[in-house]
């Protein structure tokens, strides 16, 4: 290949690789292994014969999806031996440039996680990237109507998984540095005041850092963790926290007296506080040190 060529090569890639990360980020929900998937799929695209490459964003496409689907045959096998609660790796998405089109929310990535590999590219590549089903099919090596029984079966659960109110920034924010302040100090009556009656709490440390290793439900025992919490490192907010936007919902990051950095982010219905999403997996918050 000649300099030209490769040069030419590169160009494309870089013009549809924000494309390719959103198909790999939502399939495998992990930042670190969309970055190792588009590297291979780099790879592949530089020693592709050009001539015979009609639609690079189609072949690219087709080549994440291939790739991804290769991939969580190991990573179901990883989730089924987590330690607690898994949640997706969380993307800061503040940032115009960063901000994936379409919905890259928790709630959405947990949806697709219940999904099979299969169908969760069929809803991926059709109803998110507006993909036609003969695009899908030939990117999953499946009949139209295979794919099309396959994204109406993943569209039904993830419907039903989506949360369905929107709240203005200015009161996701107030809400969002009201409930870590209240919570980080113990104050109870706040919290009674920010909780929403059937609020769920979520905690993912992966057995590296400490978490809850079910899910909690309800504000009475999602006051007495806070409380306990409060009373055993001290009833203080921690010395370097911010206000942040990641999966598209208002999160709080914080450095934690362990040293780790932890999102905390809410889902927010009817004014209060529905869903909490506590990530302290170091290995999950540790791209994030660098914005807090």
């Amino acid at each position: 290949m000649n300099h030209g060529t490769e040069n030419t090569g590169t160009d494309a890639f870089l013009s549809v690789r924000p494309r390719l990360f959103a198909v790999a980020y939502r399939m495998l929900g992990s930042v670190a292994d969309a970055e190792d998937i588009l590297q291979d799929a780099y790879l592949r695209w530089q020693s592709a014969p050009r001539g015979e490459v009609r639609d690079p964003t189609g072949y690219l496409v087709r080549v994440v999806t291939r790739l991804c689907l290769d991939q969580l045959k190991s990573a179901r096998v990883k989730r089924e031996t987590y330690t607690g609660a898994w949640l997706p790796e969380p993307l800061l998405t503040e940032d115009p440039a960063e901000l994936i089109d379409h919905d890259v929310s928790v709630a959405l990535l947990l949806a697709l996680e219940r999904l099979t590999p299969l169908e969760r590219a069929a809803f991926l590549l059709h109803d998110v990237f507006g993909n036609s089903h003969d695009e899908v099919a030939s990117a999953l090596d499946r009949s139209p109507s295979a794919c099309r029984q396959l994204v109406s079966r993943a569209r039904r659960h993830v419907q039903s998984e989506r949360p369905r109110s929107q709240v203005a920034p200015e009161e996701s924010r107030a809400l969002t540095e009201a409930f870590f302040r209240a919570s980080k100090t113990g104050d109870m009556a706040a919290l009674t005041q920010l909780l929403a009656q059937d609020v769920e709490l979520v905690s993912d440390g992966g057995g590296k850092a400490m978490a809850a290793l079910n899910p909690i439900y309800g504000s009475d025992k999602v006051m007495r963790l806070a409380e306990g919490l409060a009373r055993k490192y001290g009833a203080h907010l921690p010395p370097r926290w911010r206000f942040a936007m990641l999966n598209g919902l208002p999160a709080i990051l914080s450095q934690e007296p362990e040293g780790l950095v932890q999102a905390t982010a809410l889902e927010i219905r009817d004014g209060r506080i529905a869903k909490v999403y506590v990530i302290r997996n170091p290995e999950k918050t540790a791209h994030l040190a660098a914005v807090l």
